[in-house]
Formats: structure tokens, sequence, C-alpha cells
């Protein structure tokens, strides 16, 4: 735009403000701007996480040689998910499997041994310490066999971890690894959460606390949705956080939330602190233009006049709170973008 056409548009704006609309455009509908007892909130920037979500991580080392999902798929408890390479697992097991054989042969000779033992110790032929021998032989290789199935159990629960199946039901939020990458133990492949359950997380400062102590109720602010939901349950941690001299709060989204609210989603949690008396105006009468946030206001001489106006935090579901600009009594335009003479 050129300087001549911005100077132009910057005069309209001005005649706008000063001279207001003409009088026939009084057809829009009107409201009061009034002093009105409503709750005082606090406004706790928050996020939105899901309440049950986990991280797939490996148990064992090896390469990844299969993913069987990717974000945003749904899964359901217990489906395979990803596959790690089983081979250095199929050897631990097989190495078991020869270590319980090996060992129920050697408790068979055992067996054997005692049984011949104690027919020569009947017959006079061998002592007492012999059989006795004999016994401790068997007993050992009893506790071998025990411990080669034991084993062998170890080795096939090993194996088992090479496949990663979903510990819940929900939604492959985001893959930490790629097929071929290296997986260790503790090393998370895949993250999964349940989008049935949401909540937004925030914290409340200390010195709102003492307003606070008995917090059962809030309201919590989609400003990306445009949207606000009143919280199903709200939780106030029993412990601060010395760092940053605030405690958390948590306020679980309703179940008929909005599809498009995901982890990660921006909100604001308002939880009352009081009542008090504010002047408010319907949120219909507030129109917003880049950095101009203003209201018509009616005259007595039937002109609707541009007026800038500065507010606050939304007090209902259809007023907000006016910090400058206006007086109680005045006259606004409801929905002025819509009427006659609007801008």
């Amino acid at each position: 735009m050129s300087r001549i056409h911005r100077a132009a548009a910057g005069a309209l704006a001005a005649a706008a403000l000063l001279l207001g609309a003409p009088a026939h455009a009084q057809a829009a509908a009107s409201a009061t701007v009034e002093l009105r007892e409503v709750d005082e909130v606090y406004a706790a920037d928050a996020i939105v996480e899901s309440v049950r979500q986990a991280t797939v991580s490996a148990q064992i080392a090896g390469q990844l040689t299969q993913l069987a999902v990717d974000a945003g798929d749904r899964v359901r408890r217990g489906q395979l998910l990803a596959r790690i390479d089983t081979r250095e697992a199929d050897a631990q097991v097989a190495s078991a499997s020869a270590q319980v054989a090996q060992a129920e042969a050697a408790l068979a000779q055992a067996k054997i041994e005692h049984d011949r033992t104690r027919s020569l110790v009947a017959q006079g032929f061998v002592s007492q310490s012999a059989l006795d021998k004999a016994e401790a032989d068997l007993k050992t290789a009893r506790a071998t066999v025990d411990a080669a199935r034991a084993g062998t159990t170890q080795a096939a629960t090993g194996r088992s971890f090479a496949e990663l199946r979903a510990p819940i039901d929900g939604v492959v939020t985001r893959r930490l690894m790629e097929p071929g990458e290296l997986a260790t133990p503790g090393r998370g492949v895949l993250e999964i959460h349940d989008p049935a359950a949401l909540r937004a997380v925030g914290t409340i400062p200390q010195f709102v606390l003492p307003r606070t102590a008995r917090v059962d109720r809030a309201v919590i602010e989609l400003p990306s949705l445009q949207r606000r939901l009143t919280a199903a349950r709200v939780t106030m941690l029993p412990a601060a956080d010395p760092r940053l001299l605030s405690t958390q709060i948590r306020a679980d989204l309703p179940a008929d939330a909005p599809a498009g609210v995901v982890p990660g989603t921006a909100a604001k949690v308002l939880v009352p602190i009081g009542r008090s008396r504010k002047l408010v105006v319907p949120e219909a009468a507030v129109f917003r233009r880049s950095e101009l946030t203003a209201v018509y206001v009616l005259t007595g001489s039937g002109v609707r006049q541009l007026r800038q106006v500065r507010v606050g935090n939304r007090v209902s579901d259809d007023a907000v709170e006016v910090l400058a600009g206006l007086s109680a009594g005045e006259r606004v335009a409801i929905d002025p973008l819509r009427g006659p003479g609007a801008i």
C-alpha cells in the first residue's frame, strides 16, 4: 500500500471514531453496560495432556526390524507394535533348553547311583557315608534341573520382549525410532495416549493458593478452538514446587470435548477465587480489527459511535469484563459488524 493510500485509510478510521455512524444505523440490537456481581477468577496457563499415556520402550538390545504402526494409528491393548531382531534371544533360549536337557540327564544318573548305593549299604558292602554322598549328589542334581528350567523361563521371557505390544488402548502419538536403528533397554520406540481421557495441567502461584484452598470447579478455556468447557474434575496437588513457588492444578476435560483437542494444546484453567462487582458488556458487542478492540456506543441522539475499549477476561458464557472505555448505563450495539453502518 502506498503512503497516500495509508494516509487515506487512517483518515477514514479517525473520522469513524470521531464522527460515528449515521442515525439510520440504529437498527441493530443493543445492550446496556452494567455492573454485575461475577466470579473473580485466576487464569492459570496450562497444557492439555492425556491422563493415560505410555512410552513403549525396548527391554532387550537388538536391531529394530519392524514397526507395524505409525503416528495417528489407533491401537488396542496387546496389539503388536514393533519387532526387534530375535537371533540373539533365540540362541539364549536354545542354550537354556540344552542346559535343561543336560541337567535332567545328570539327575537321572544321580538317581541310579543313589539307588545302587542304598542297595549296597543294605547288603553291607559300603559304608553309610557313601549313601550320604549319593543323597547329596541327588539333591544337587535336582537343584541343577530347577535352575536350568528357571533359566529357560528367563530366556523365553527375554525372547518375548522382542515383540513390543500396546500396554493400553489409544492412539500412537509419535514414533521415536525407525526400522534399522539399534534398540537398547530403556530406549523409547513409540508413544501412545488415550484420547478419551484428557486434562489441562497448569500452575497456581503460592500467593493465590489461600483463595483456592477448596477448589472444586473450574472452566477450561481453549483459545485455539475458541471454546470453554466445564471441568469434569479439579485436582490441586498437595505439594508445591520450591523453584517456581507454585502448585500444580489438574482439570479433567469432559467426555464430550471437541475432536481438535490433543495433548500439547495450549489452554487456560479459570479457577474461581471469590466474587466481585465488575463492569461487563456482552461479548457479542466487542469486535477486534488488528490491534483495535472496540464497540459501537449508541448515543442519545441516535448515532452509533465507534469507541476503543480495553477488555479483560470473560466472566460468563456471554459477557466480558470492561477495564476501560465504557461506563455503566451506556448502551452498545450487539453484533456490530453485521448491522448497518459497520466498518
